[in-house]
């Protein structure tokens, strides 16, 4: 894949906000750079990979998923333009093609998602594809996290072994009753389940039930999943439920 290094005569302005920009889009990777006897980590960035017009089809093989690249949003809800650093790196997407599935011992296992289905998906995974005019991106279905058919998180059906929280809020007071800083407040690892992958697969290709449920109040694992938030403000965070540590009650 073409790379593209930048100098540091390429970078104009707040050097700094541009790095960002760019490293929130997920493509970036990190050498050495010097600008003004200042050192900075430098910049290659890794261009999409371009598929010649000439190429009308394009057929995911495995257990691989092709998905048509949700475009990132420019203006806030106010009409207001964001510039590159602030525009979220979109990690969701439409179904196109599909693999034709994989193996578990013996039993072929088709691709659980359909093509048309609206998903969102791990959010540094797959290769980025230019196909037919559009960014696509070619990953495995195993990056895919859940289905989302509406504009809400809250909605999301989890595949395989993945679950969906709905995160604690963040404690407001110490224990002796002290209010706490947004900055001192403990990032919450406690949430309530609100929806259940069907499971992991078996090697004869069955489902095997996970061990928590809907409505479970869960402790899990700090710093892992993807967190997303939801469209009344809550906090979400989907995870693996092998990160999930212990059910309180």
């Amino acid at each position: 894949m073409a790379t593209t290094q930048l100098t540091a005569s390429s970078i104009s302005g707040n050097g700094f906000a541009f790095f960002e920009g760019l490293r929130s889009t997920g493509i970036v990777k990190v050498a050495s750079l010097k600008k003004n006897n200042r050192s900075f980590r430098g910049l290659f960035v890794k261009a999409a990979t371009t598929v010649a017009p000439k190429y009308t089809s394009l057929k995911p093989l495995g257990d691989r998923v092709l998905v048509k690249i949700k475009t990132a949003e420019e203006k806030t809800v106010g009409g207001i333009l964001l510039p590159v650093s602030a525009q979220s790196k979109p990690n969701g997407g439409e179904v196109v093609a599909v693999g034709e599935g994989h193996s578990a011992g013996k039993t072929k296992v088709d691709i659980s998602v359909k093509t048309g289905a609206q998903v969102i998906y791990s959010k540094y995974a797959g290769t980025e594809v230019e196909f037919d005019g559009s960014k696509h991106l070619i990953l495995k279905e195993d990056d895919i996290v859940g289905v989302l058919e509406t504009d809400d998180v809250k909605d999301l059906q989890p595949l395989n072994d993945r679950v969906l929280i709905k995160v604690a809020e963040a404690e407001e007071k110490t224990a002796g009753g002290l209010l706490l800083t947004e900055a001192s407040k403990e990032k919450p690892s406690i949430g309530t389940i609100v929806a259940v992958g069907p499971g992991p697969l078996d090697e004869e290709g069955n489902r095997k039930p996970l061990p928590v449920s809907t409505g479970n109040t869960v402790l899990y694992s700090k710093y892992a999943g993807n967190e997303f938030k939801g469209a009344d403000g809550s906090d979400y965070i989907v995870l693996r439920a092998s990160d999930v540590m212990a059910v309180l009650s």
